[in-house]
């Protein structure tokens, strides 16, 4: 090895007393066991000519680097090599495969590229083979079969491509087979059923496509079962029950369909169950109750539909149950008080009815409680109020009922929360300043009375507080400016009165402020972090702040004020005589200033004079009433996502994207283009940029917070799903869920793919957008109308399921009043909800 590898007992002439030497009978060296020994360097100036006696060579978990040299190839004595979790690079050298006598050989955790070499197959002996986490290429050679005394093959996490070979089939030893994170196609071959001895079988994250072979079933021994994230689709074969054995079965993200076998049920020993994100419909079989041992079990993002049924209850030892966005209706059963082990339970976006289950936090385990979009009526379960064990609860747009001030307690590990669109009532408590852990509290649309209370300032984590369209009264509390996390704060739509504090205007987080339809006076801080901001409907005046958010807001959001100026195109400018000052005490004290200079004027000037400046003093108030201003426009709102690392993700997607290089363009319209961005987590996402002009600004901003506005309001499975958004003067973004199917109009533009459409998949389309509109006409409050839906606006998932996109002209109804539209969307095209403004979702449809 190079001059950095140093062991201080390696000295004398004596190498059978070194640390990691062992040596044979006959003083030879037979073991070299050197793992974690923070060795540098290279191997290829290391003399392994004279170890003929090598058996054994350990030198894991270093910091090696460089090619694995060829003579190696001559330890022809050689068992056991090792040279996984360091960073060894270059090809796997042919001359390895001269090792007939090894045993093990495991490389796993290094940089290795190139294809497996053909000989591999030499290696008749070899029981253990790890080539996992490099970065081979090519196809798996048929040579593998030769290995029949190979227990453990583990080849994931590589490039590997084509298909499975049949050879596999011919190791019947074979216990592991880890094919998993490569980018393998075709179908599963049935010769897999022949590995009868095999008790994990990972091939997961690939692309392999066709059915589940039935010859799975002959793998009784089988204990995990990992044929997730591919292309799969057909049925799940009843023959999958007969495995017996299994403790782990994951099949989600496929595109598998029909009914969950009710065979499945035989698999007592299951532990974790997971076949979400399929096409499976038909209801939930109740043989599942026959699980005891189950503790996953995940079937969301499905057609199920029936009722969830009451066996369910008998799984005792259930700590995740996720069922939503399904069609599921009907009640819960009260065995669901069984499930006291739960920590996540999802039931959002189905049909469900009745009651939310009274004890679902008896066991003090729950974090995940998840039920929104769904008719559940009645108050907050009573077990909820003590169940400090929550993380997360999102219980919004339900008709849910209860006086607030009585159905919540402390909850420590709380992050996130949102009661929004319901009917409860009753005060703020004074405990939503004991959640420490706090992030986002919205319980906007509901009818909540009382102050603000102080205590809500100890939430210091808070980035989102939204308690909008409620009956709050009072005053703004100056604590809320100790909320130095908040990004979003929302308190439009009550009667709140009095000034605003100066305290909040020193938020320097804070980018999105809606403080419209209440009853404020005076003006307020800078706030220079400001992206958006409504202030609207108030009794507010004098001089906007100077600064972007202000002078680039529309007329909506500052509408209806007593008499503000300003920057602000919308506004006149400020006579040069309007100051602004923070606060009322701060005007008091310069009014006092002014009577005390115009005492000492008056003593030193004449009458005439002092008259002159005292008549021009009175005259000020008049200037400011001129300003007011009342045109009429509509009144807007803008929400944001959940908290998560902004700049983390924003360097991902520029990384990404390699700065929007036009390579990873997939699509320009008007207003900007769209990346296919893949982050470096393995997700692949949608990246809308706009265009921009001069000074930063970008060409459509009312349709950049349009589109923003819209996604935040809707949650749809047949809308495209928003993960957040960018507003910055060197680019401005969108980032939605990457949809693989592009758009209907590509599709019917694309003769070869047109073939595939038929008219079930078409259907399907139909009705999806059908669905997505009549959600946005009738449940959403206020109601959105999209004015451009088109074939190029309806994007398709590889299951073709419709998601509308493009929200940049969508239109928010007023309610109670009549709404005009001007014309908007594609040209020479006309959107169903722009022919009339009443019956929108019937002439949609």
């Amino acid at each position: 090895m190079e001059s950095q590898f140093r062991l201080s007992s390696w000295v004398g002439n004596i190498p059978c007393q070194w640390v990691g030497i062992s040596c044979n009978n006959f003083s030879s060296i037979s073991h070299i066991s050197l793992t974690s020994s923070a060795l540098k360097g290279t191997l290829h100036t290391f003399s392994f000519s004279c170890l003929q006696s090598l058996v054994s060579l350990d030198l894991s978990h270093n910091l090696l680097y460089g090619t694995i040299p060829s003579h190696l190839g001559n330890l022809s004595k050689l068992i056991y090599l090792n040279l996984s979790e360091n960073h060894l690079s270059g090809r796997i050298p042919s001359e390895l495969c001269q090792l007939t006598s090894l045993h093990i050989l495991d490389l796993y955790s290094n940089y290795i590229t190139g294809s497996i070499p053909l000989s591999i197959g030499n290696l008749s002996n070899l029981i253990y083979m790890d080539l996992g986490l490099n970065k081979l290429s090519g196809s798996l050679p048929q040579e593998l079969g030769n290995l029949t005394s190979l227990k453990g093959l583990f080849l994931d996490g590589n490039i590997l491509t084509c298909m499975i070979p049949i050879s596999i089939g011919n190791l019947g030893n074979l216990t592991s087979l880890y094919l998993s994170d490569n980018k393998l196609s075709g179908s599963i071959c049935n010769e897999i059923g022949m590995l009868k001895s095999l008790t994990r079988l990972a091939l997961q994250d690939n692309n392999l496509s066709g059915s589940i072979p039935t010859s799975i079933g002959n793998l009784g021994n089988l204990s995990a079962l990992f044929l997730n994230d591919n292309k799969l689709y057909g049925p799940i074969p009843q023959e999958i029950g007969k495995l017996g054995s299994l403790f782990q079965l994951g099949l989600y993200t496929n595109n598998l369909s029909g009914s969950i076998p009710t065979s499945i049920g035989n698999l007592t020993n299951l532990y974790l169950l997971s076949l979400a994100e399929n096409n499976l419909w038909g209801s939930i079989p109740s043989s599942l109750g026959n699980m005891k041992n189950l503790k996953t079990l995940e079937l969301f993002m499905n057609k199920l539909s029936g009722n969830i049924p009451l066996e369910i209850g008998k799984l005792k030892l259930l700590t995740a149950l996720e069922l939503f966005t399904n069609e599921l209706n009907g009640y819960i059963s009260f065995e669901f008080n069984n499930l006291t082990n739960l920590k996540y339970l999802g039931l959002e976006e189905n049909m469900l009815t009745g009651y939310l289950p009274r004890n679902v936090c008896n066991g003090g385990s729950l974090q995940n409680f998840t039920a929104f979009d769904n008719n559940f009526i009645g108050s907050i379960p009573i077990s909820l109020r003590n169940c400090t064990s929550l993380v997360q609860v999102r219980l919004e747009r339900k008709r849910l009922r209860g006086n607030l001030s009585e159905d919540f307690g402390i909850y420590p590990n709380l992050t996130y929360i949102d009661l929004s669109y319901n009917h409860f009532y009753g005060e703020l408590s004074q405990k939503w300043g004991q959640c420490q852990s706090l992030q986002s509290l919205k319980i906007s649309n509901n009818r909540i009375s009382g102050v603000i209370p102080l205590e809500l300032g100890r939430s210091t984590e808070l980035h989102i507080l939204d308690l909008s369209f409620n009956h709050l009264v009072g005053q703004i509390p100056k604590e809320l400016g100790k909320l130095t996390s908040l990004f979003l704060l929302h308190l439009g739509d009550n009667q709140l009165s009095s000034s605003i504090p100066s305290e909040v205007g020193m938020l320097s987080n804070l980018q999105f402020l809606i403080l419209s339809a209440n009853n404020l006076t005076a003006t307020f801080g800078e706030m220079s972090s400001l992206t958006n901001v409504d202030i609207s409907y108030n009794c507010l005046e004098g001089l906007l702040p100077n600064n972007k958010a202000f002078s680039e807001a529309p007329f909506e959001a500052l509408r209806n004020n007593k008499g503000l100026c300003g920057n602000a195109s919308s506004l006149k400018a400020c006579p040069s005589s309007i100051t602004w000052s923070k606060n009322p005490s701060e005007k008091r004290r310069n009014k006092v200033v002014i009577i005390f200079i115009v005492h000492i004027l008056s003593i030193l000037f004449l009458s005439m004079i002092v008259f002159w400046i005292l008549y021009a003093v009175l005259k000020r108030p008049r200037l400011r009433n001129k300003l007011n201003n009342t045109r009429e426009a509509q009144n807007g709102n803008m929400f944001a996502i959940w908290s998560y690392d902004g700049k983390m993700v924003y360097e991902s997607i520029i990384k990404a994207t390699e700065e929007f290089d036009s390579k990873h363009c997939v699509g320009v319209g008007g207003c900007g283009s769209v990346y296919k961005a893949e982050l470096q987590s393995g997700q692949v996402v949608a990246v809308k940029k706009f265009h921009l002009v001069q000074d930063g600004d970008i060409t459509n901003a009312k349709g950049f917070k349009n589109e923003i506005h819209a996604l935040l309001e809707i949650r749809h499975r047949n809308v495209v799903k928003l993960f957040g958004f960018c507003s910055h003067p060197q680019q401005s973004f969108l980032v939605y869920k990457f949809l693989e199917g592009g758009s209907m109009k590509d599709l019917l533009s694309n003769k070869e793919e047109v073939v595939s459409f038929d008219w079930i998949k078409r259907e399907n389309v139909v009705r999806g957008v059908a669905d997505a509109l009549s959600y946005m006409h009738h449940n959403c409050s206020p109601p959105i109308v999209h004015r451009d839906i088109s074939s190029k606006n309806i994007l398709l998932d590889s299951k073709y399921e419709a998601h509308i996109s493009d929200f940049g002209t969508a239109r928010f109804l007023k309610p109670d009043s009549s709404n005009w539209t001007s014309f908007a969307g594609t040209f020479g095209y006309t959107a169903p909800g722009n022919i009339t403004f009443s019956l929108l979702a019937c002439l949609a449809l």
